[in-house]
């Protein structure tokens, strides 16, 4: 026999719960809790299926994307011609984009825009393409990059910059 508490109270309930809607909230209750409640509520048939032992289904797990962390050097740099060198590799190899967007797992649009030189890619994926298609993207940088060398000074002519050459062409004068 299933014993069962009142959802309110605690006691226990003989017989059949009275399931009333208390506050916007299904509960099964008591007789003198039941007064408490505004209406009452039937629970929803669940349909039941016979699962046919051919037709179980294993669960399937869901795809989720990994971070993506760059495990690349940051001093490497894309090659100039990046876009002709993945077709060229591409179609030596006698792959398809749909092929190489399987390898990669990257969507056929994304290796589309890198090939045309639309999109660059970010360095990850560069190591990706490096991998599956075997050549080199990433290479040393061959000339040192130029620093931006924020002075204090202004460019252009200043007032100052006019007085001291009026003060230059008085002593050339004298």
């Amino acid at each position: 026999m299933l014993l069962l508490q009142c959802e309110v109270c605690g006691r226990q309930i003989f017989g059949a719960p009275i399931r009333a809607v208390i506050e916007g909230a299904n509960l099964n209750v008591c007789d003198k809790c039941a007064k408490l409640g505004s209406g009452h509520w039937e629970p929803k048939p669940q349909p039941r299926r016979r699962a046919k032992p051919s037709m179980v289904r294993q669960p399937v797990q869901p795809f989720t994307k990994r971070k993506q962390t760059a495990t690349v050097p940051e001093t490497l740099e894309l090659v100039e011609n990046l876009g002709q060198l993945v077709r060229q590799a591409r179609e030596s190899l006698g792959m398809s984009h749909d092929d190489l967007g399987k390898k990669t797992r990257e969507r056929v649009s994304v290796l589309r825009k890198i090939e045309s030189g639309k999109m660059v890619p970010d360095l990850v994926l560069a190591e990706k393409l490096e991998h599956t298609l075997k050549i080199k993207l990433r290479v040393p940088p061959s000339e040192p990059k130029a620093q931006f060398n924020a002075s204090s000074k202004p460019h252009g002519t200043t007032l100052g910059d006019l007085i001291q050459f009026k003060v230059k062409k008085r002593e050339a004068e004298t």
